[in-house]
């Protein structure tokens, strides 16, 4: 029997992480696990570990994932771990469930926090779930038994929930292979689904979404909008020149480093240009 191998331009690491809660700006990791499979390999390389978040675990995620701060007390922190993570990592593309919503905006903030840009731009995302959610709408749980014919019995584990999400994006590049997507206005697109890294990310992208956390967005003129608040929909740079305290008072909240990386960019051009 061959072994499954990805076909994938780089290495390709399949990630999960629990957390103290659902905060991606104020919450931390407790626990994260990696499983990398090399370009042209069907052998992983695994990485887990607890980390000491800093901060107490609310109730409401012990609840889900069992991890109490006792357990947590003696672990190293996410800053002592920093360079491993981000080594073992290197530029692989990454692959998680719910990754693109929570898992990898979290992970960016971690990095942040210890000075180390983690650049998302020029890696292809895959979040299992985006496909799911397309093609099956269900939960992870439910993603295993369909695609792998199992019960998932050690969820929110994250190196068995991590384990989970290999098995299903094997399942359904082996399901969907020869599948057409239709999408709401009745538009095809032609078995986007295939043993191609590169092709189902482009499948799952939004390119009208700047950040990770949705905060920006592209509008039909192809110019950076907010996609929040009381100027969702309006022209970023419009905005500052009109209220260029509002630059100032997102810098100073809890925005993502990607966000605020973006509209540092457009505030320095714009100094630039009134120059």
């Amino acid at each position: 029997m061959n072994e499954f191998v990805f076909n994938t331009d780089r290495d390709l690491v399949f990630f999960d992480i629990e957390s103290t809660g659902l905060n991606v700006m104020k919450d931390r990791i407790l626990q994260i696990a990696l499983i990398k499979y090399p370009k042209g390999s069907s052998v992983p390389e695994e990485f887990s570990t607890l980390i000491n978040p800093g901060i107490p675990i609310s109730e409401e995620a012990y609840a889900v994932h069992g991890i109490s701060n006792e357990m947590v007390r003696n672990k190293p922190t996410f800053s002592q771990l920093a360079d491993k993570i981000f080594q073992f990592i290197d530029n692989a593309d990454l692959s998680g469930y719910n990754s693109d919503r929570f898992d990898i905006p979290m992970l960016m903030e971690e990095f942040a926090r210890c000075g180390m840009s983690f650049d998302v731009d020029k890696r292809n995302l895959i979040d299992v779930q985006k496909i799911f959610y397309k093609m099956e709408p269900r939960t992870l749980k439910a993603a295993y038994k369909l695609y792998c014919d199992g019960d998932l019995s050690d969820a929110h584990d994250a190196l068995a929930d991590t384990k989970a999400t290999v098995e299903v994006l094997k399942g359904q590049i082996k399901k969907y292979s020869d599948a057409d997507y239709v999408d709401g206005d009745g538009q095809i697109t032609s078995k986007p689904i295939q043993n191609d890294i590169k092709k189902i990310a482009k499948f799952l992208a939004d390119d009208n979404n700047l950040d990770v956390t949705q905060r920006l967005k592209l509008n039909t003129s192809r110019q950076v909008v907010f996609n929040f608040g009381k100027y969702s929909g309006q022209i970023v740079s419009e905005v500052f020149v009109q209220e260029p305290n509002y630059y100032h008072w997102m810098m100073e909240k809890d925005f993502s480093a990607q966000v605020k990386q973006i509209i540092s960019t457009i505030w320095d051009d714009m100094k630039k240009k009134k120059s």
